[in-house]
Order: C-alpha cells, then structure tokens, then sequence
C-alpha cells in the first residue's frame, strides 16, 4: 500500500519503449518526459487557487491532461506500447493511472500494479544498501579496493582505446578506492560502446556464465582500465564489485542483504531479482521495433526466475509503487514509515557531487550513486539544484528534487525516440525536469540477448 508523508512530492511514471536504446536516445527520451514534469509542478498552487479549483497539491489538472495526451500520442504513433504512472505530491496522489498494453501480442492492458525489469535503477538500491555497511563501520571510503579484494592490486591501463582488450598497457599509477567505486571514477567501464576494447570488454565481462557476482565482478580485474583511477567519469561495472563487497561485509547473499535491510522494511513486495508466479504474470514485456518500424515483443525477455547473479549493475525488477517508496525513503533523509534506514548525513553525502567537473554534461556532477544538477543555467533545463537521478537501458528512470520535495520515477522500454517535445515541457514545468545525460554511445546495433541479460545502459 502506498503511503506518503505530507512533505513529500512525488512523481513516478513506468513506460514501455524498446530494448535497444543507444544512451543518447535514452536520455532524450527522458529529458523529454523531465521538461513536461518540470512544467507541470513549478506552477504556483496560490495561482491555481485564485482562478479554479482544478489542482491537486499545486499540480495543475489542466496541465495533466497535457501530459497524458503525450503519452497518449507515443502509444498511438507506436513509439511505445503503454506506461504507467504515478504522481504524488505534499502526501496526496495526484495521478496514479496506466496506459497502452503491457504484452503487445496479447493485447493485455497495463495495470498500475505491473512489474517491470528496471536494468540499471539497481544501481543506486545496489548504493544505499552499501552505505548502510558503511555506516556501521565495515570500511572507510578511502580504503584502496584491494584491501578487502586483492584482485584489484595490480591493474593495467589500456594505452588505445582503438585496441583490443589485449592491446598494450602502461602501470597503475595509483589504486582504485572505494569512493572510486561509488562515483564511477575508478578507470572501469560498461563495454557499451563501439571501439574494439569495448567490444571486447563485453564479450568477456557480460557474455560469459559466472557461477556468482563474485566471480564476475572479479573478472573486471583481469581486464585493462580506460584511465588512472579518478582522472575521469566513465560509466562502468563498478556497482558489480560493490555487490561483492556486500556480500564480503555482511556475511550474507547481496539477495538476502537487500530483501531483509531494504525491501522488507519499505514494504517493496514486488521487488526483487526473482519473481513469484503470480509476480510474473504482472511482468511488463520488453518490446522493439521490426524491420517494418512495428513495435512487437523482442524474442529477448529477461529471466523472471533461478537467477543467480545478484548484480549491482543492474539485475533488479519493481513496480512504481515499490521504487516510489525507495525514492521517498531518499527524500525523508533515510527515513521511511518510522524506520531510519539510513542517517541524514550519509543521504547528504550520496547526494553531493563528487566528482568536480568531470560528469560529462555542463552544469551536472554524481555523487554515490546518483546523478545531481549542479547549475540548472548551465543545463537549459527546468528543475531544482540539487536533483538527483538516474535510468536504466529500457529507459527507465528517476529524480528526486529536495527543494521542491519532490520525487519522479519513470520506467519505460523503447529505443523508439520520443517526438512530443512541447507536451513534455507541460510536465516538466508542472511537476519537475530532469537534466540530460550525456554518455559514451551505447552499441548501435542490437547486443545478442547474452549481453543484453546482464547489460544495462541507464
């Protein structure tokens, strides 16, 4: 059930489009869908109030309905199959609704209720359950990462990128950290992109069967960095050997460590790395277009049970209802329903920018496990200082706005690019807008479904 404090605003919202999204049409996607958030919420309510009383918690019904004639359009010009929505704000639901189908074939409707694979929104759960071991004293952030994994002692640095994973290497010049980890400054990549050392990196990080998250993330040592630890931001599996520290520090399965410190106290039924059979009927399925420019169900659809890799990377399915309470617990400074999960000044610190100017979008920095705005002038975007987000490679995503208290969850999963810009910036300026993510180009050809199983480009 949802509960939601009366300081909180909130926005959530699941849509379905393609699997194969490139980073740039991922985050197009959603800086779309921020720009019409933004719109919506940053309307006054006193000025609603003194002309009609169509508002809900100072979001403008009126402009909803600009909202939901976007994702109405996206679904009639087959950009996407359906979404499911859910907007909170100051304690009241604004909008909890569901659009399209969630099974294109079947023509099943989408229900509010439905599961979807949420890729690499896994990363910051992945680092707040991190953090909670941080906090009773298991390690320090400075810590050099082979201190607890000798694995990572002697690293090499790929000279070319244009090489393959063999090609020539130069020394470690000095060790990854913890903190490095965190802020994926550690030299570690994703493989997403298209140079022959990605490719590569791919083939022998994802591809391959691993028995654990251990033995995969340890893998990552056998393989050239892209830089010197802390030179620069690059995407990466970083939040794999995170997973592995968990495991290492609590003496527990990083499943068993999530469903009993964060799952089970925030109530999140439906989430999880395997689902019930109940739970899989409820599963959004991942689509992409044909050959004809059709949406249809891809012939890859991600494992719903016996999984075994318990990945920070990604790995992770929820509901709206699931990952809004994740959100709010974020807001409330670690707080949820009377239960501190988390101290307000470890929140504090995940949401700062640590990484000085090296994120790779102007007016835009990371802290541990999130993405934040730093200077809304320099994004050309509506929004607050302070934000924070991320999104996952069926392009899904969040955001989190402490100033406006308010939270966004959106989850859709198309590579189809989304055309309604002017609708989008009724949303944003309503509700909220997050910046735009500018990344290594993911592969632009579709990944074999190995890959795709364990990849995530959000």
């Amino acid at each position: 059930m949802l509960e939601y404090t009366n300081d909180v605003k909130v926005f959530l919202i699941f849509v379905i489009f393609e699997k194969k999204s490139t980073l740039n049409q991922l985050f197009m996607n959603f800086s779309k869908i921020r720009f019409i958030l933004v719109f919506l919420i940053t309307c006054n309510f006193q000025v609603y109030a003194q002309s009609s009383d169509k508002s809900i918690a100072g979001i403008s019904l009126d402009r909803l309905e600009h909202y939901e004639e976007f994702i109405s359009q996206e679904i009639k010009q087959d950009n996407i199959p359906g979404a499911a929505v859910l907007i909170v704000r100051n304690g009241k639901i604004v909008l909890q609704e569901s659009y399209g189908h969630r099974d294109i074939e079947d023509q099943s409707l989408m229900k509010t209720d439905d599961i979807f694979f949420i890729q690499s929104m896994t990363k910051p759960i992945i680092t707040a359950a991190f953090m909670m071991l941080f906090e009773e004293g298991h390690f320090m952030l400075t810590d050099y990462v082979s201190k607890y994994l000798p694995e990572f002692k002697n690293l090499r640095v790929i000279k070319n990128m244009n090489d393959s994973i063999t090609g020539e290497t130069k020394a470690l010049e000095k060790e990854i950290t913890i903190a490095h980890l965190l802020t994926h400054t550690a030299g570690l990549t994703h493989g997403l992109g298209n140079s022959q050392f990605e490719l590569g990196y791919r083939k022998e990080y994802f591809m391959q069967e691993w028995p654990d998250i251990k033995s995969r993330a340890i893998q990552a040592s056998k393989l050239p960095l892209v830089d010197q630890p802390g030179n620069i931001w690059y995407y990466s599996v970083a939040p794999d050997i995170i997973a592995t520290l968990i495991e290492k520090f609590s003496g527990m399965s990083t499943n068993h460590f999530l469903e009993s410190r964060i799952f089970k106290p925030l109530n999140m039924t439906d989430t999880g790395y395997n689902l019930s059979k109940e739970q899989q009927a409820r599963v959004v399925k991942v689509t992409n277009k044909n050959d004809k420019g059709n949406l249809i169900n891809s012939d890859y659809q991600p494992p719903t049970k016996k999984n075994t890799i318990w990945s920070g990377v990604n790995g992770l399915f929820s509901t709206t209802s699931d990952y809004m309470t994740f959100c709010q617990m974020i807001m409330n400074n670690g707080q949820w329903n009377g239960t501190q999960l988390l101290s307000r000044k470890t929140i504090e610190l995940m949401t700062q920018n640590h990484v000085g100017d090296k994120y790779p979008a102007e007016g835009v920095g990371f802290g541990y496990g999130f993405a934040v705005m730093l200077d809304v002038s320099k994004t050309d975007l509506l929004g607050s200082n302070g934000n924070i987000w991320w999104g996952g490679a069926f392009n899904t995503h969040f955001f989190i706005d402490p100033k406006e208290t308010l939270l966004s969850l959106f989850l859709p999963r198309s590579d189809a690019p989304t055309s309604a810009l002017p609708s989008h910036s009724f949303l944003s300026s309503s509700f909220f807008c997050l910046p735009p993510h500018t990344l290594t180009p993911a592969p632009l050809s579709p990944p074999p479904p190995s890959y795709t199983t364990e990849s995530s480009l959000g």
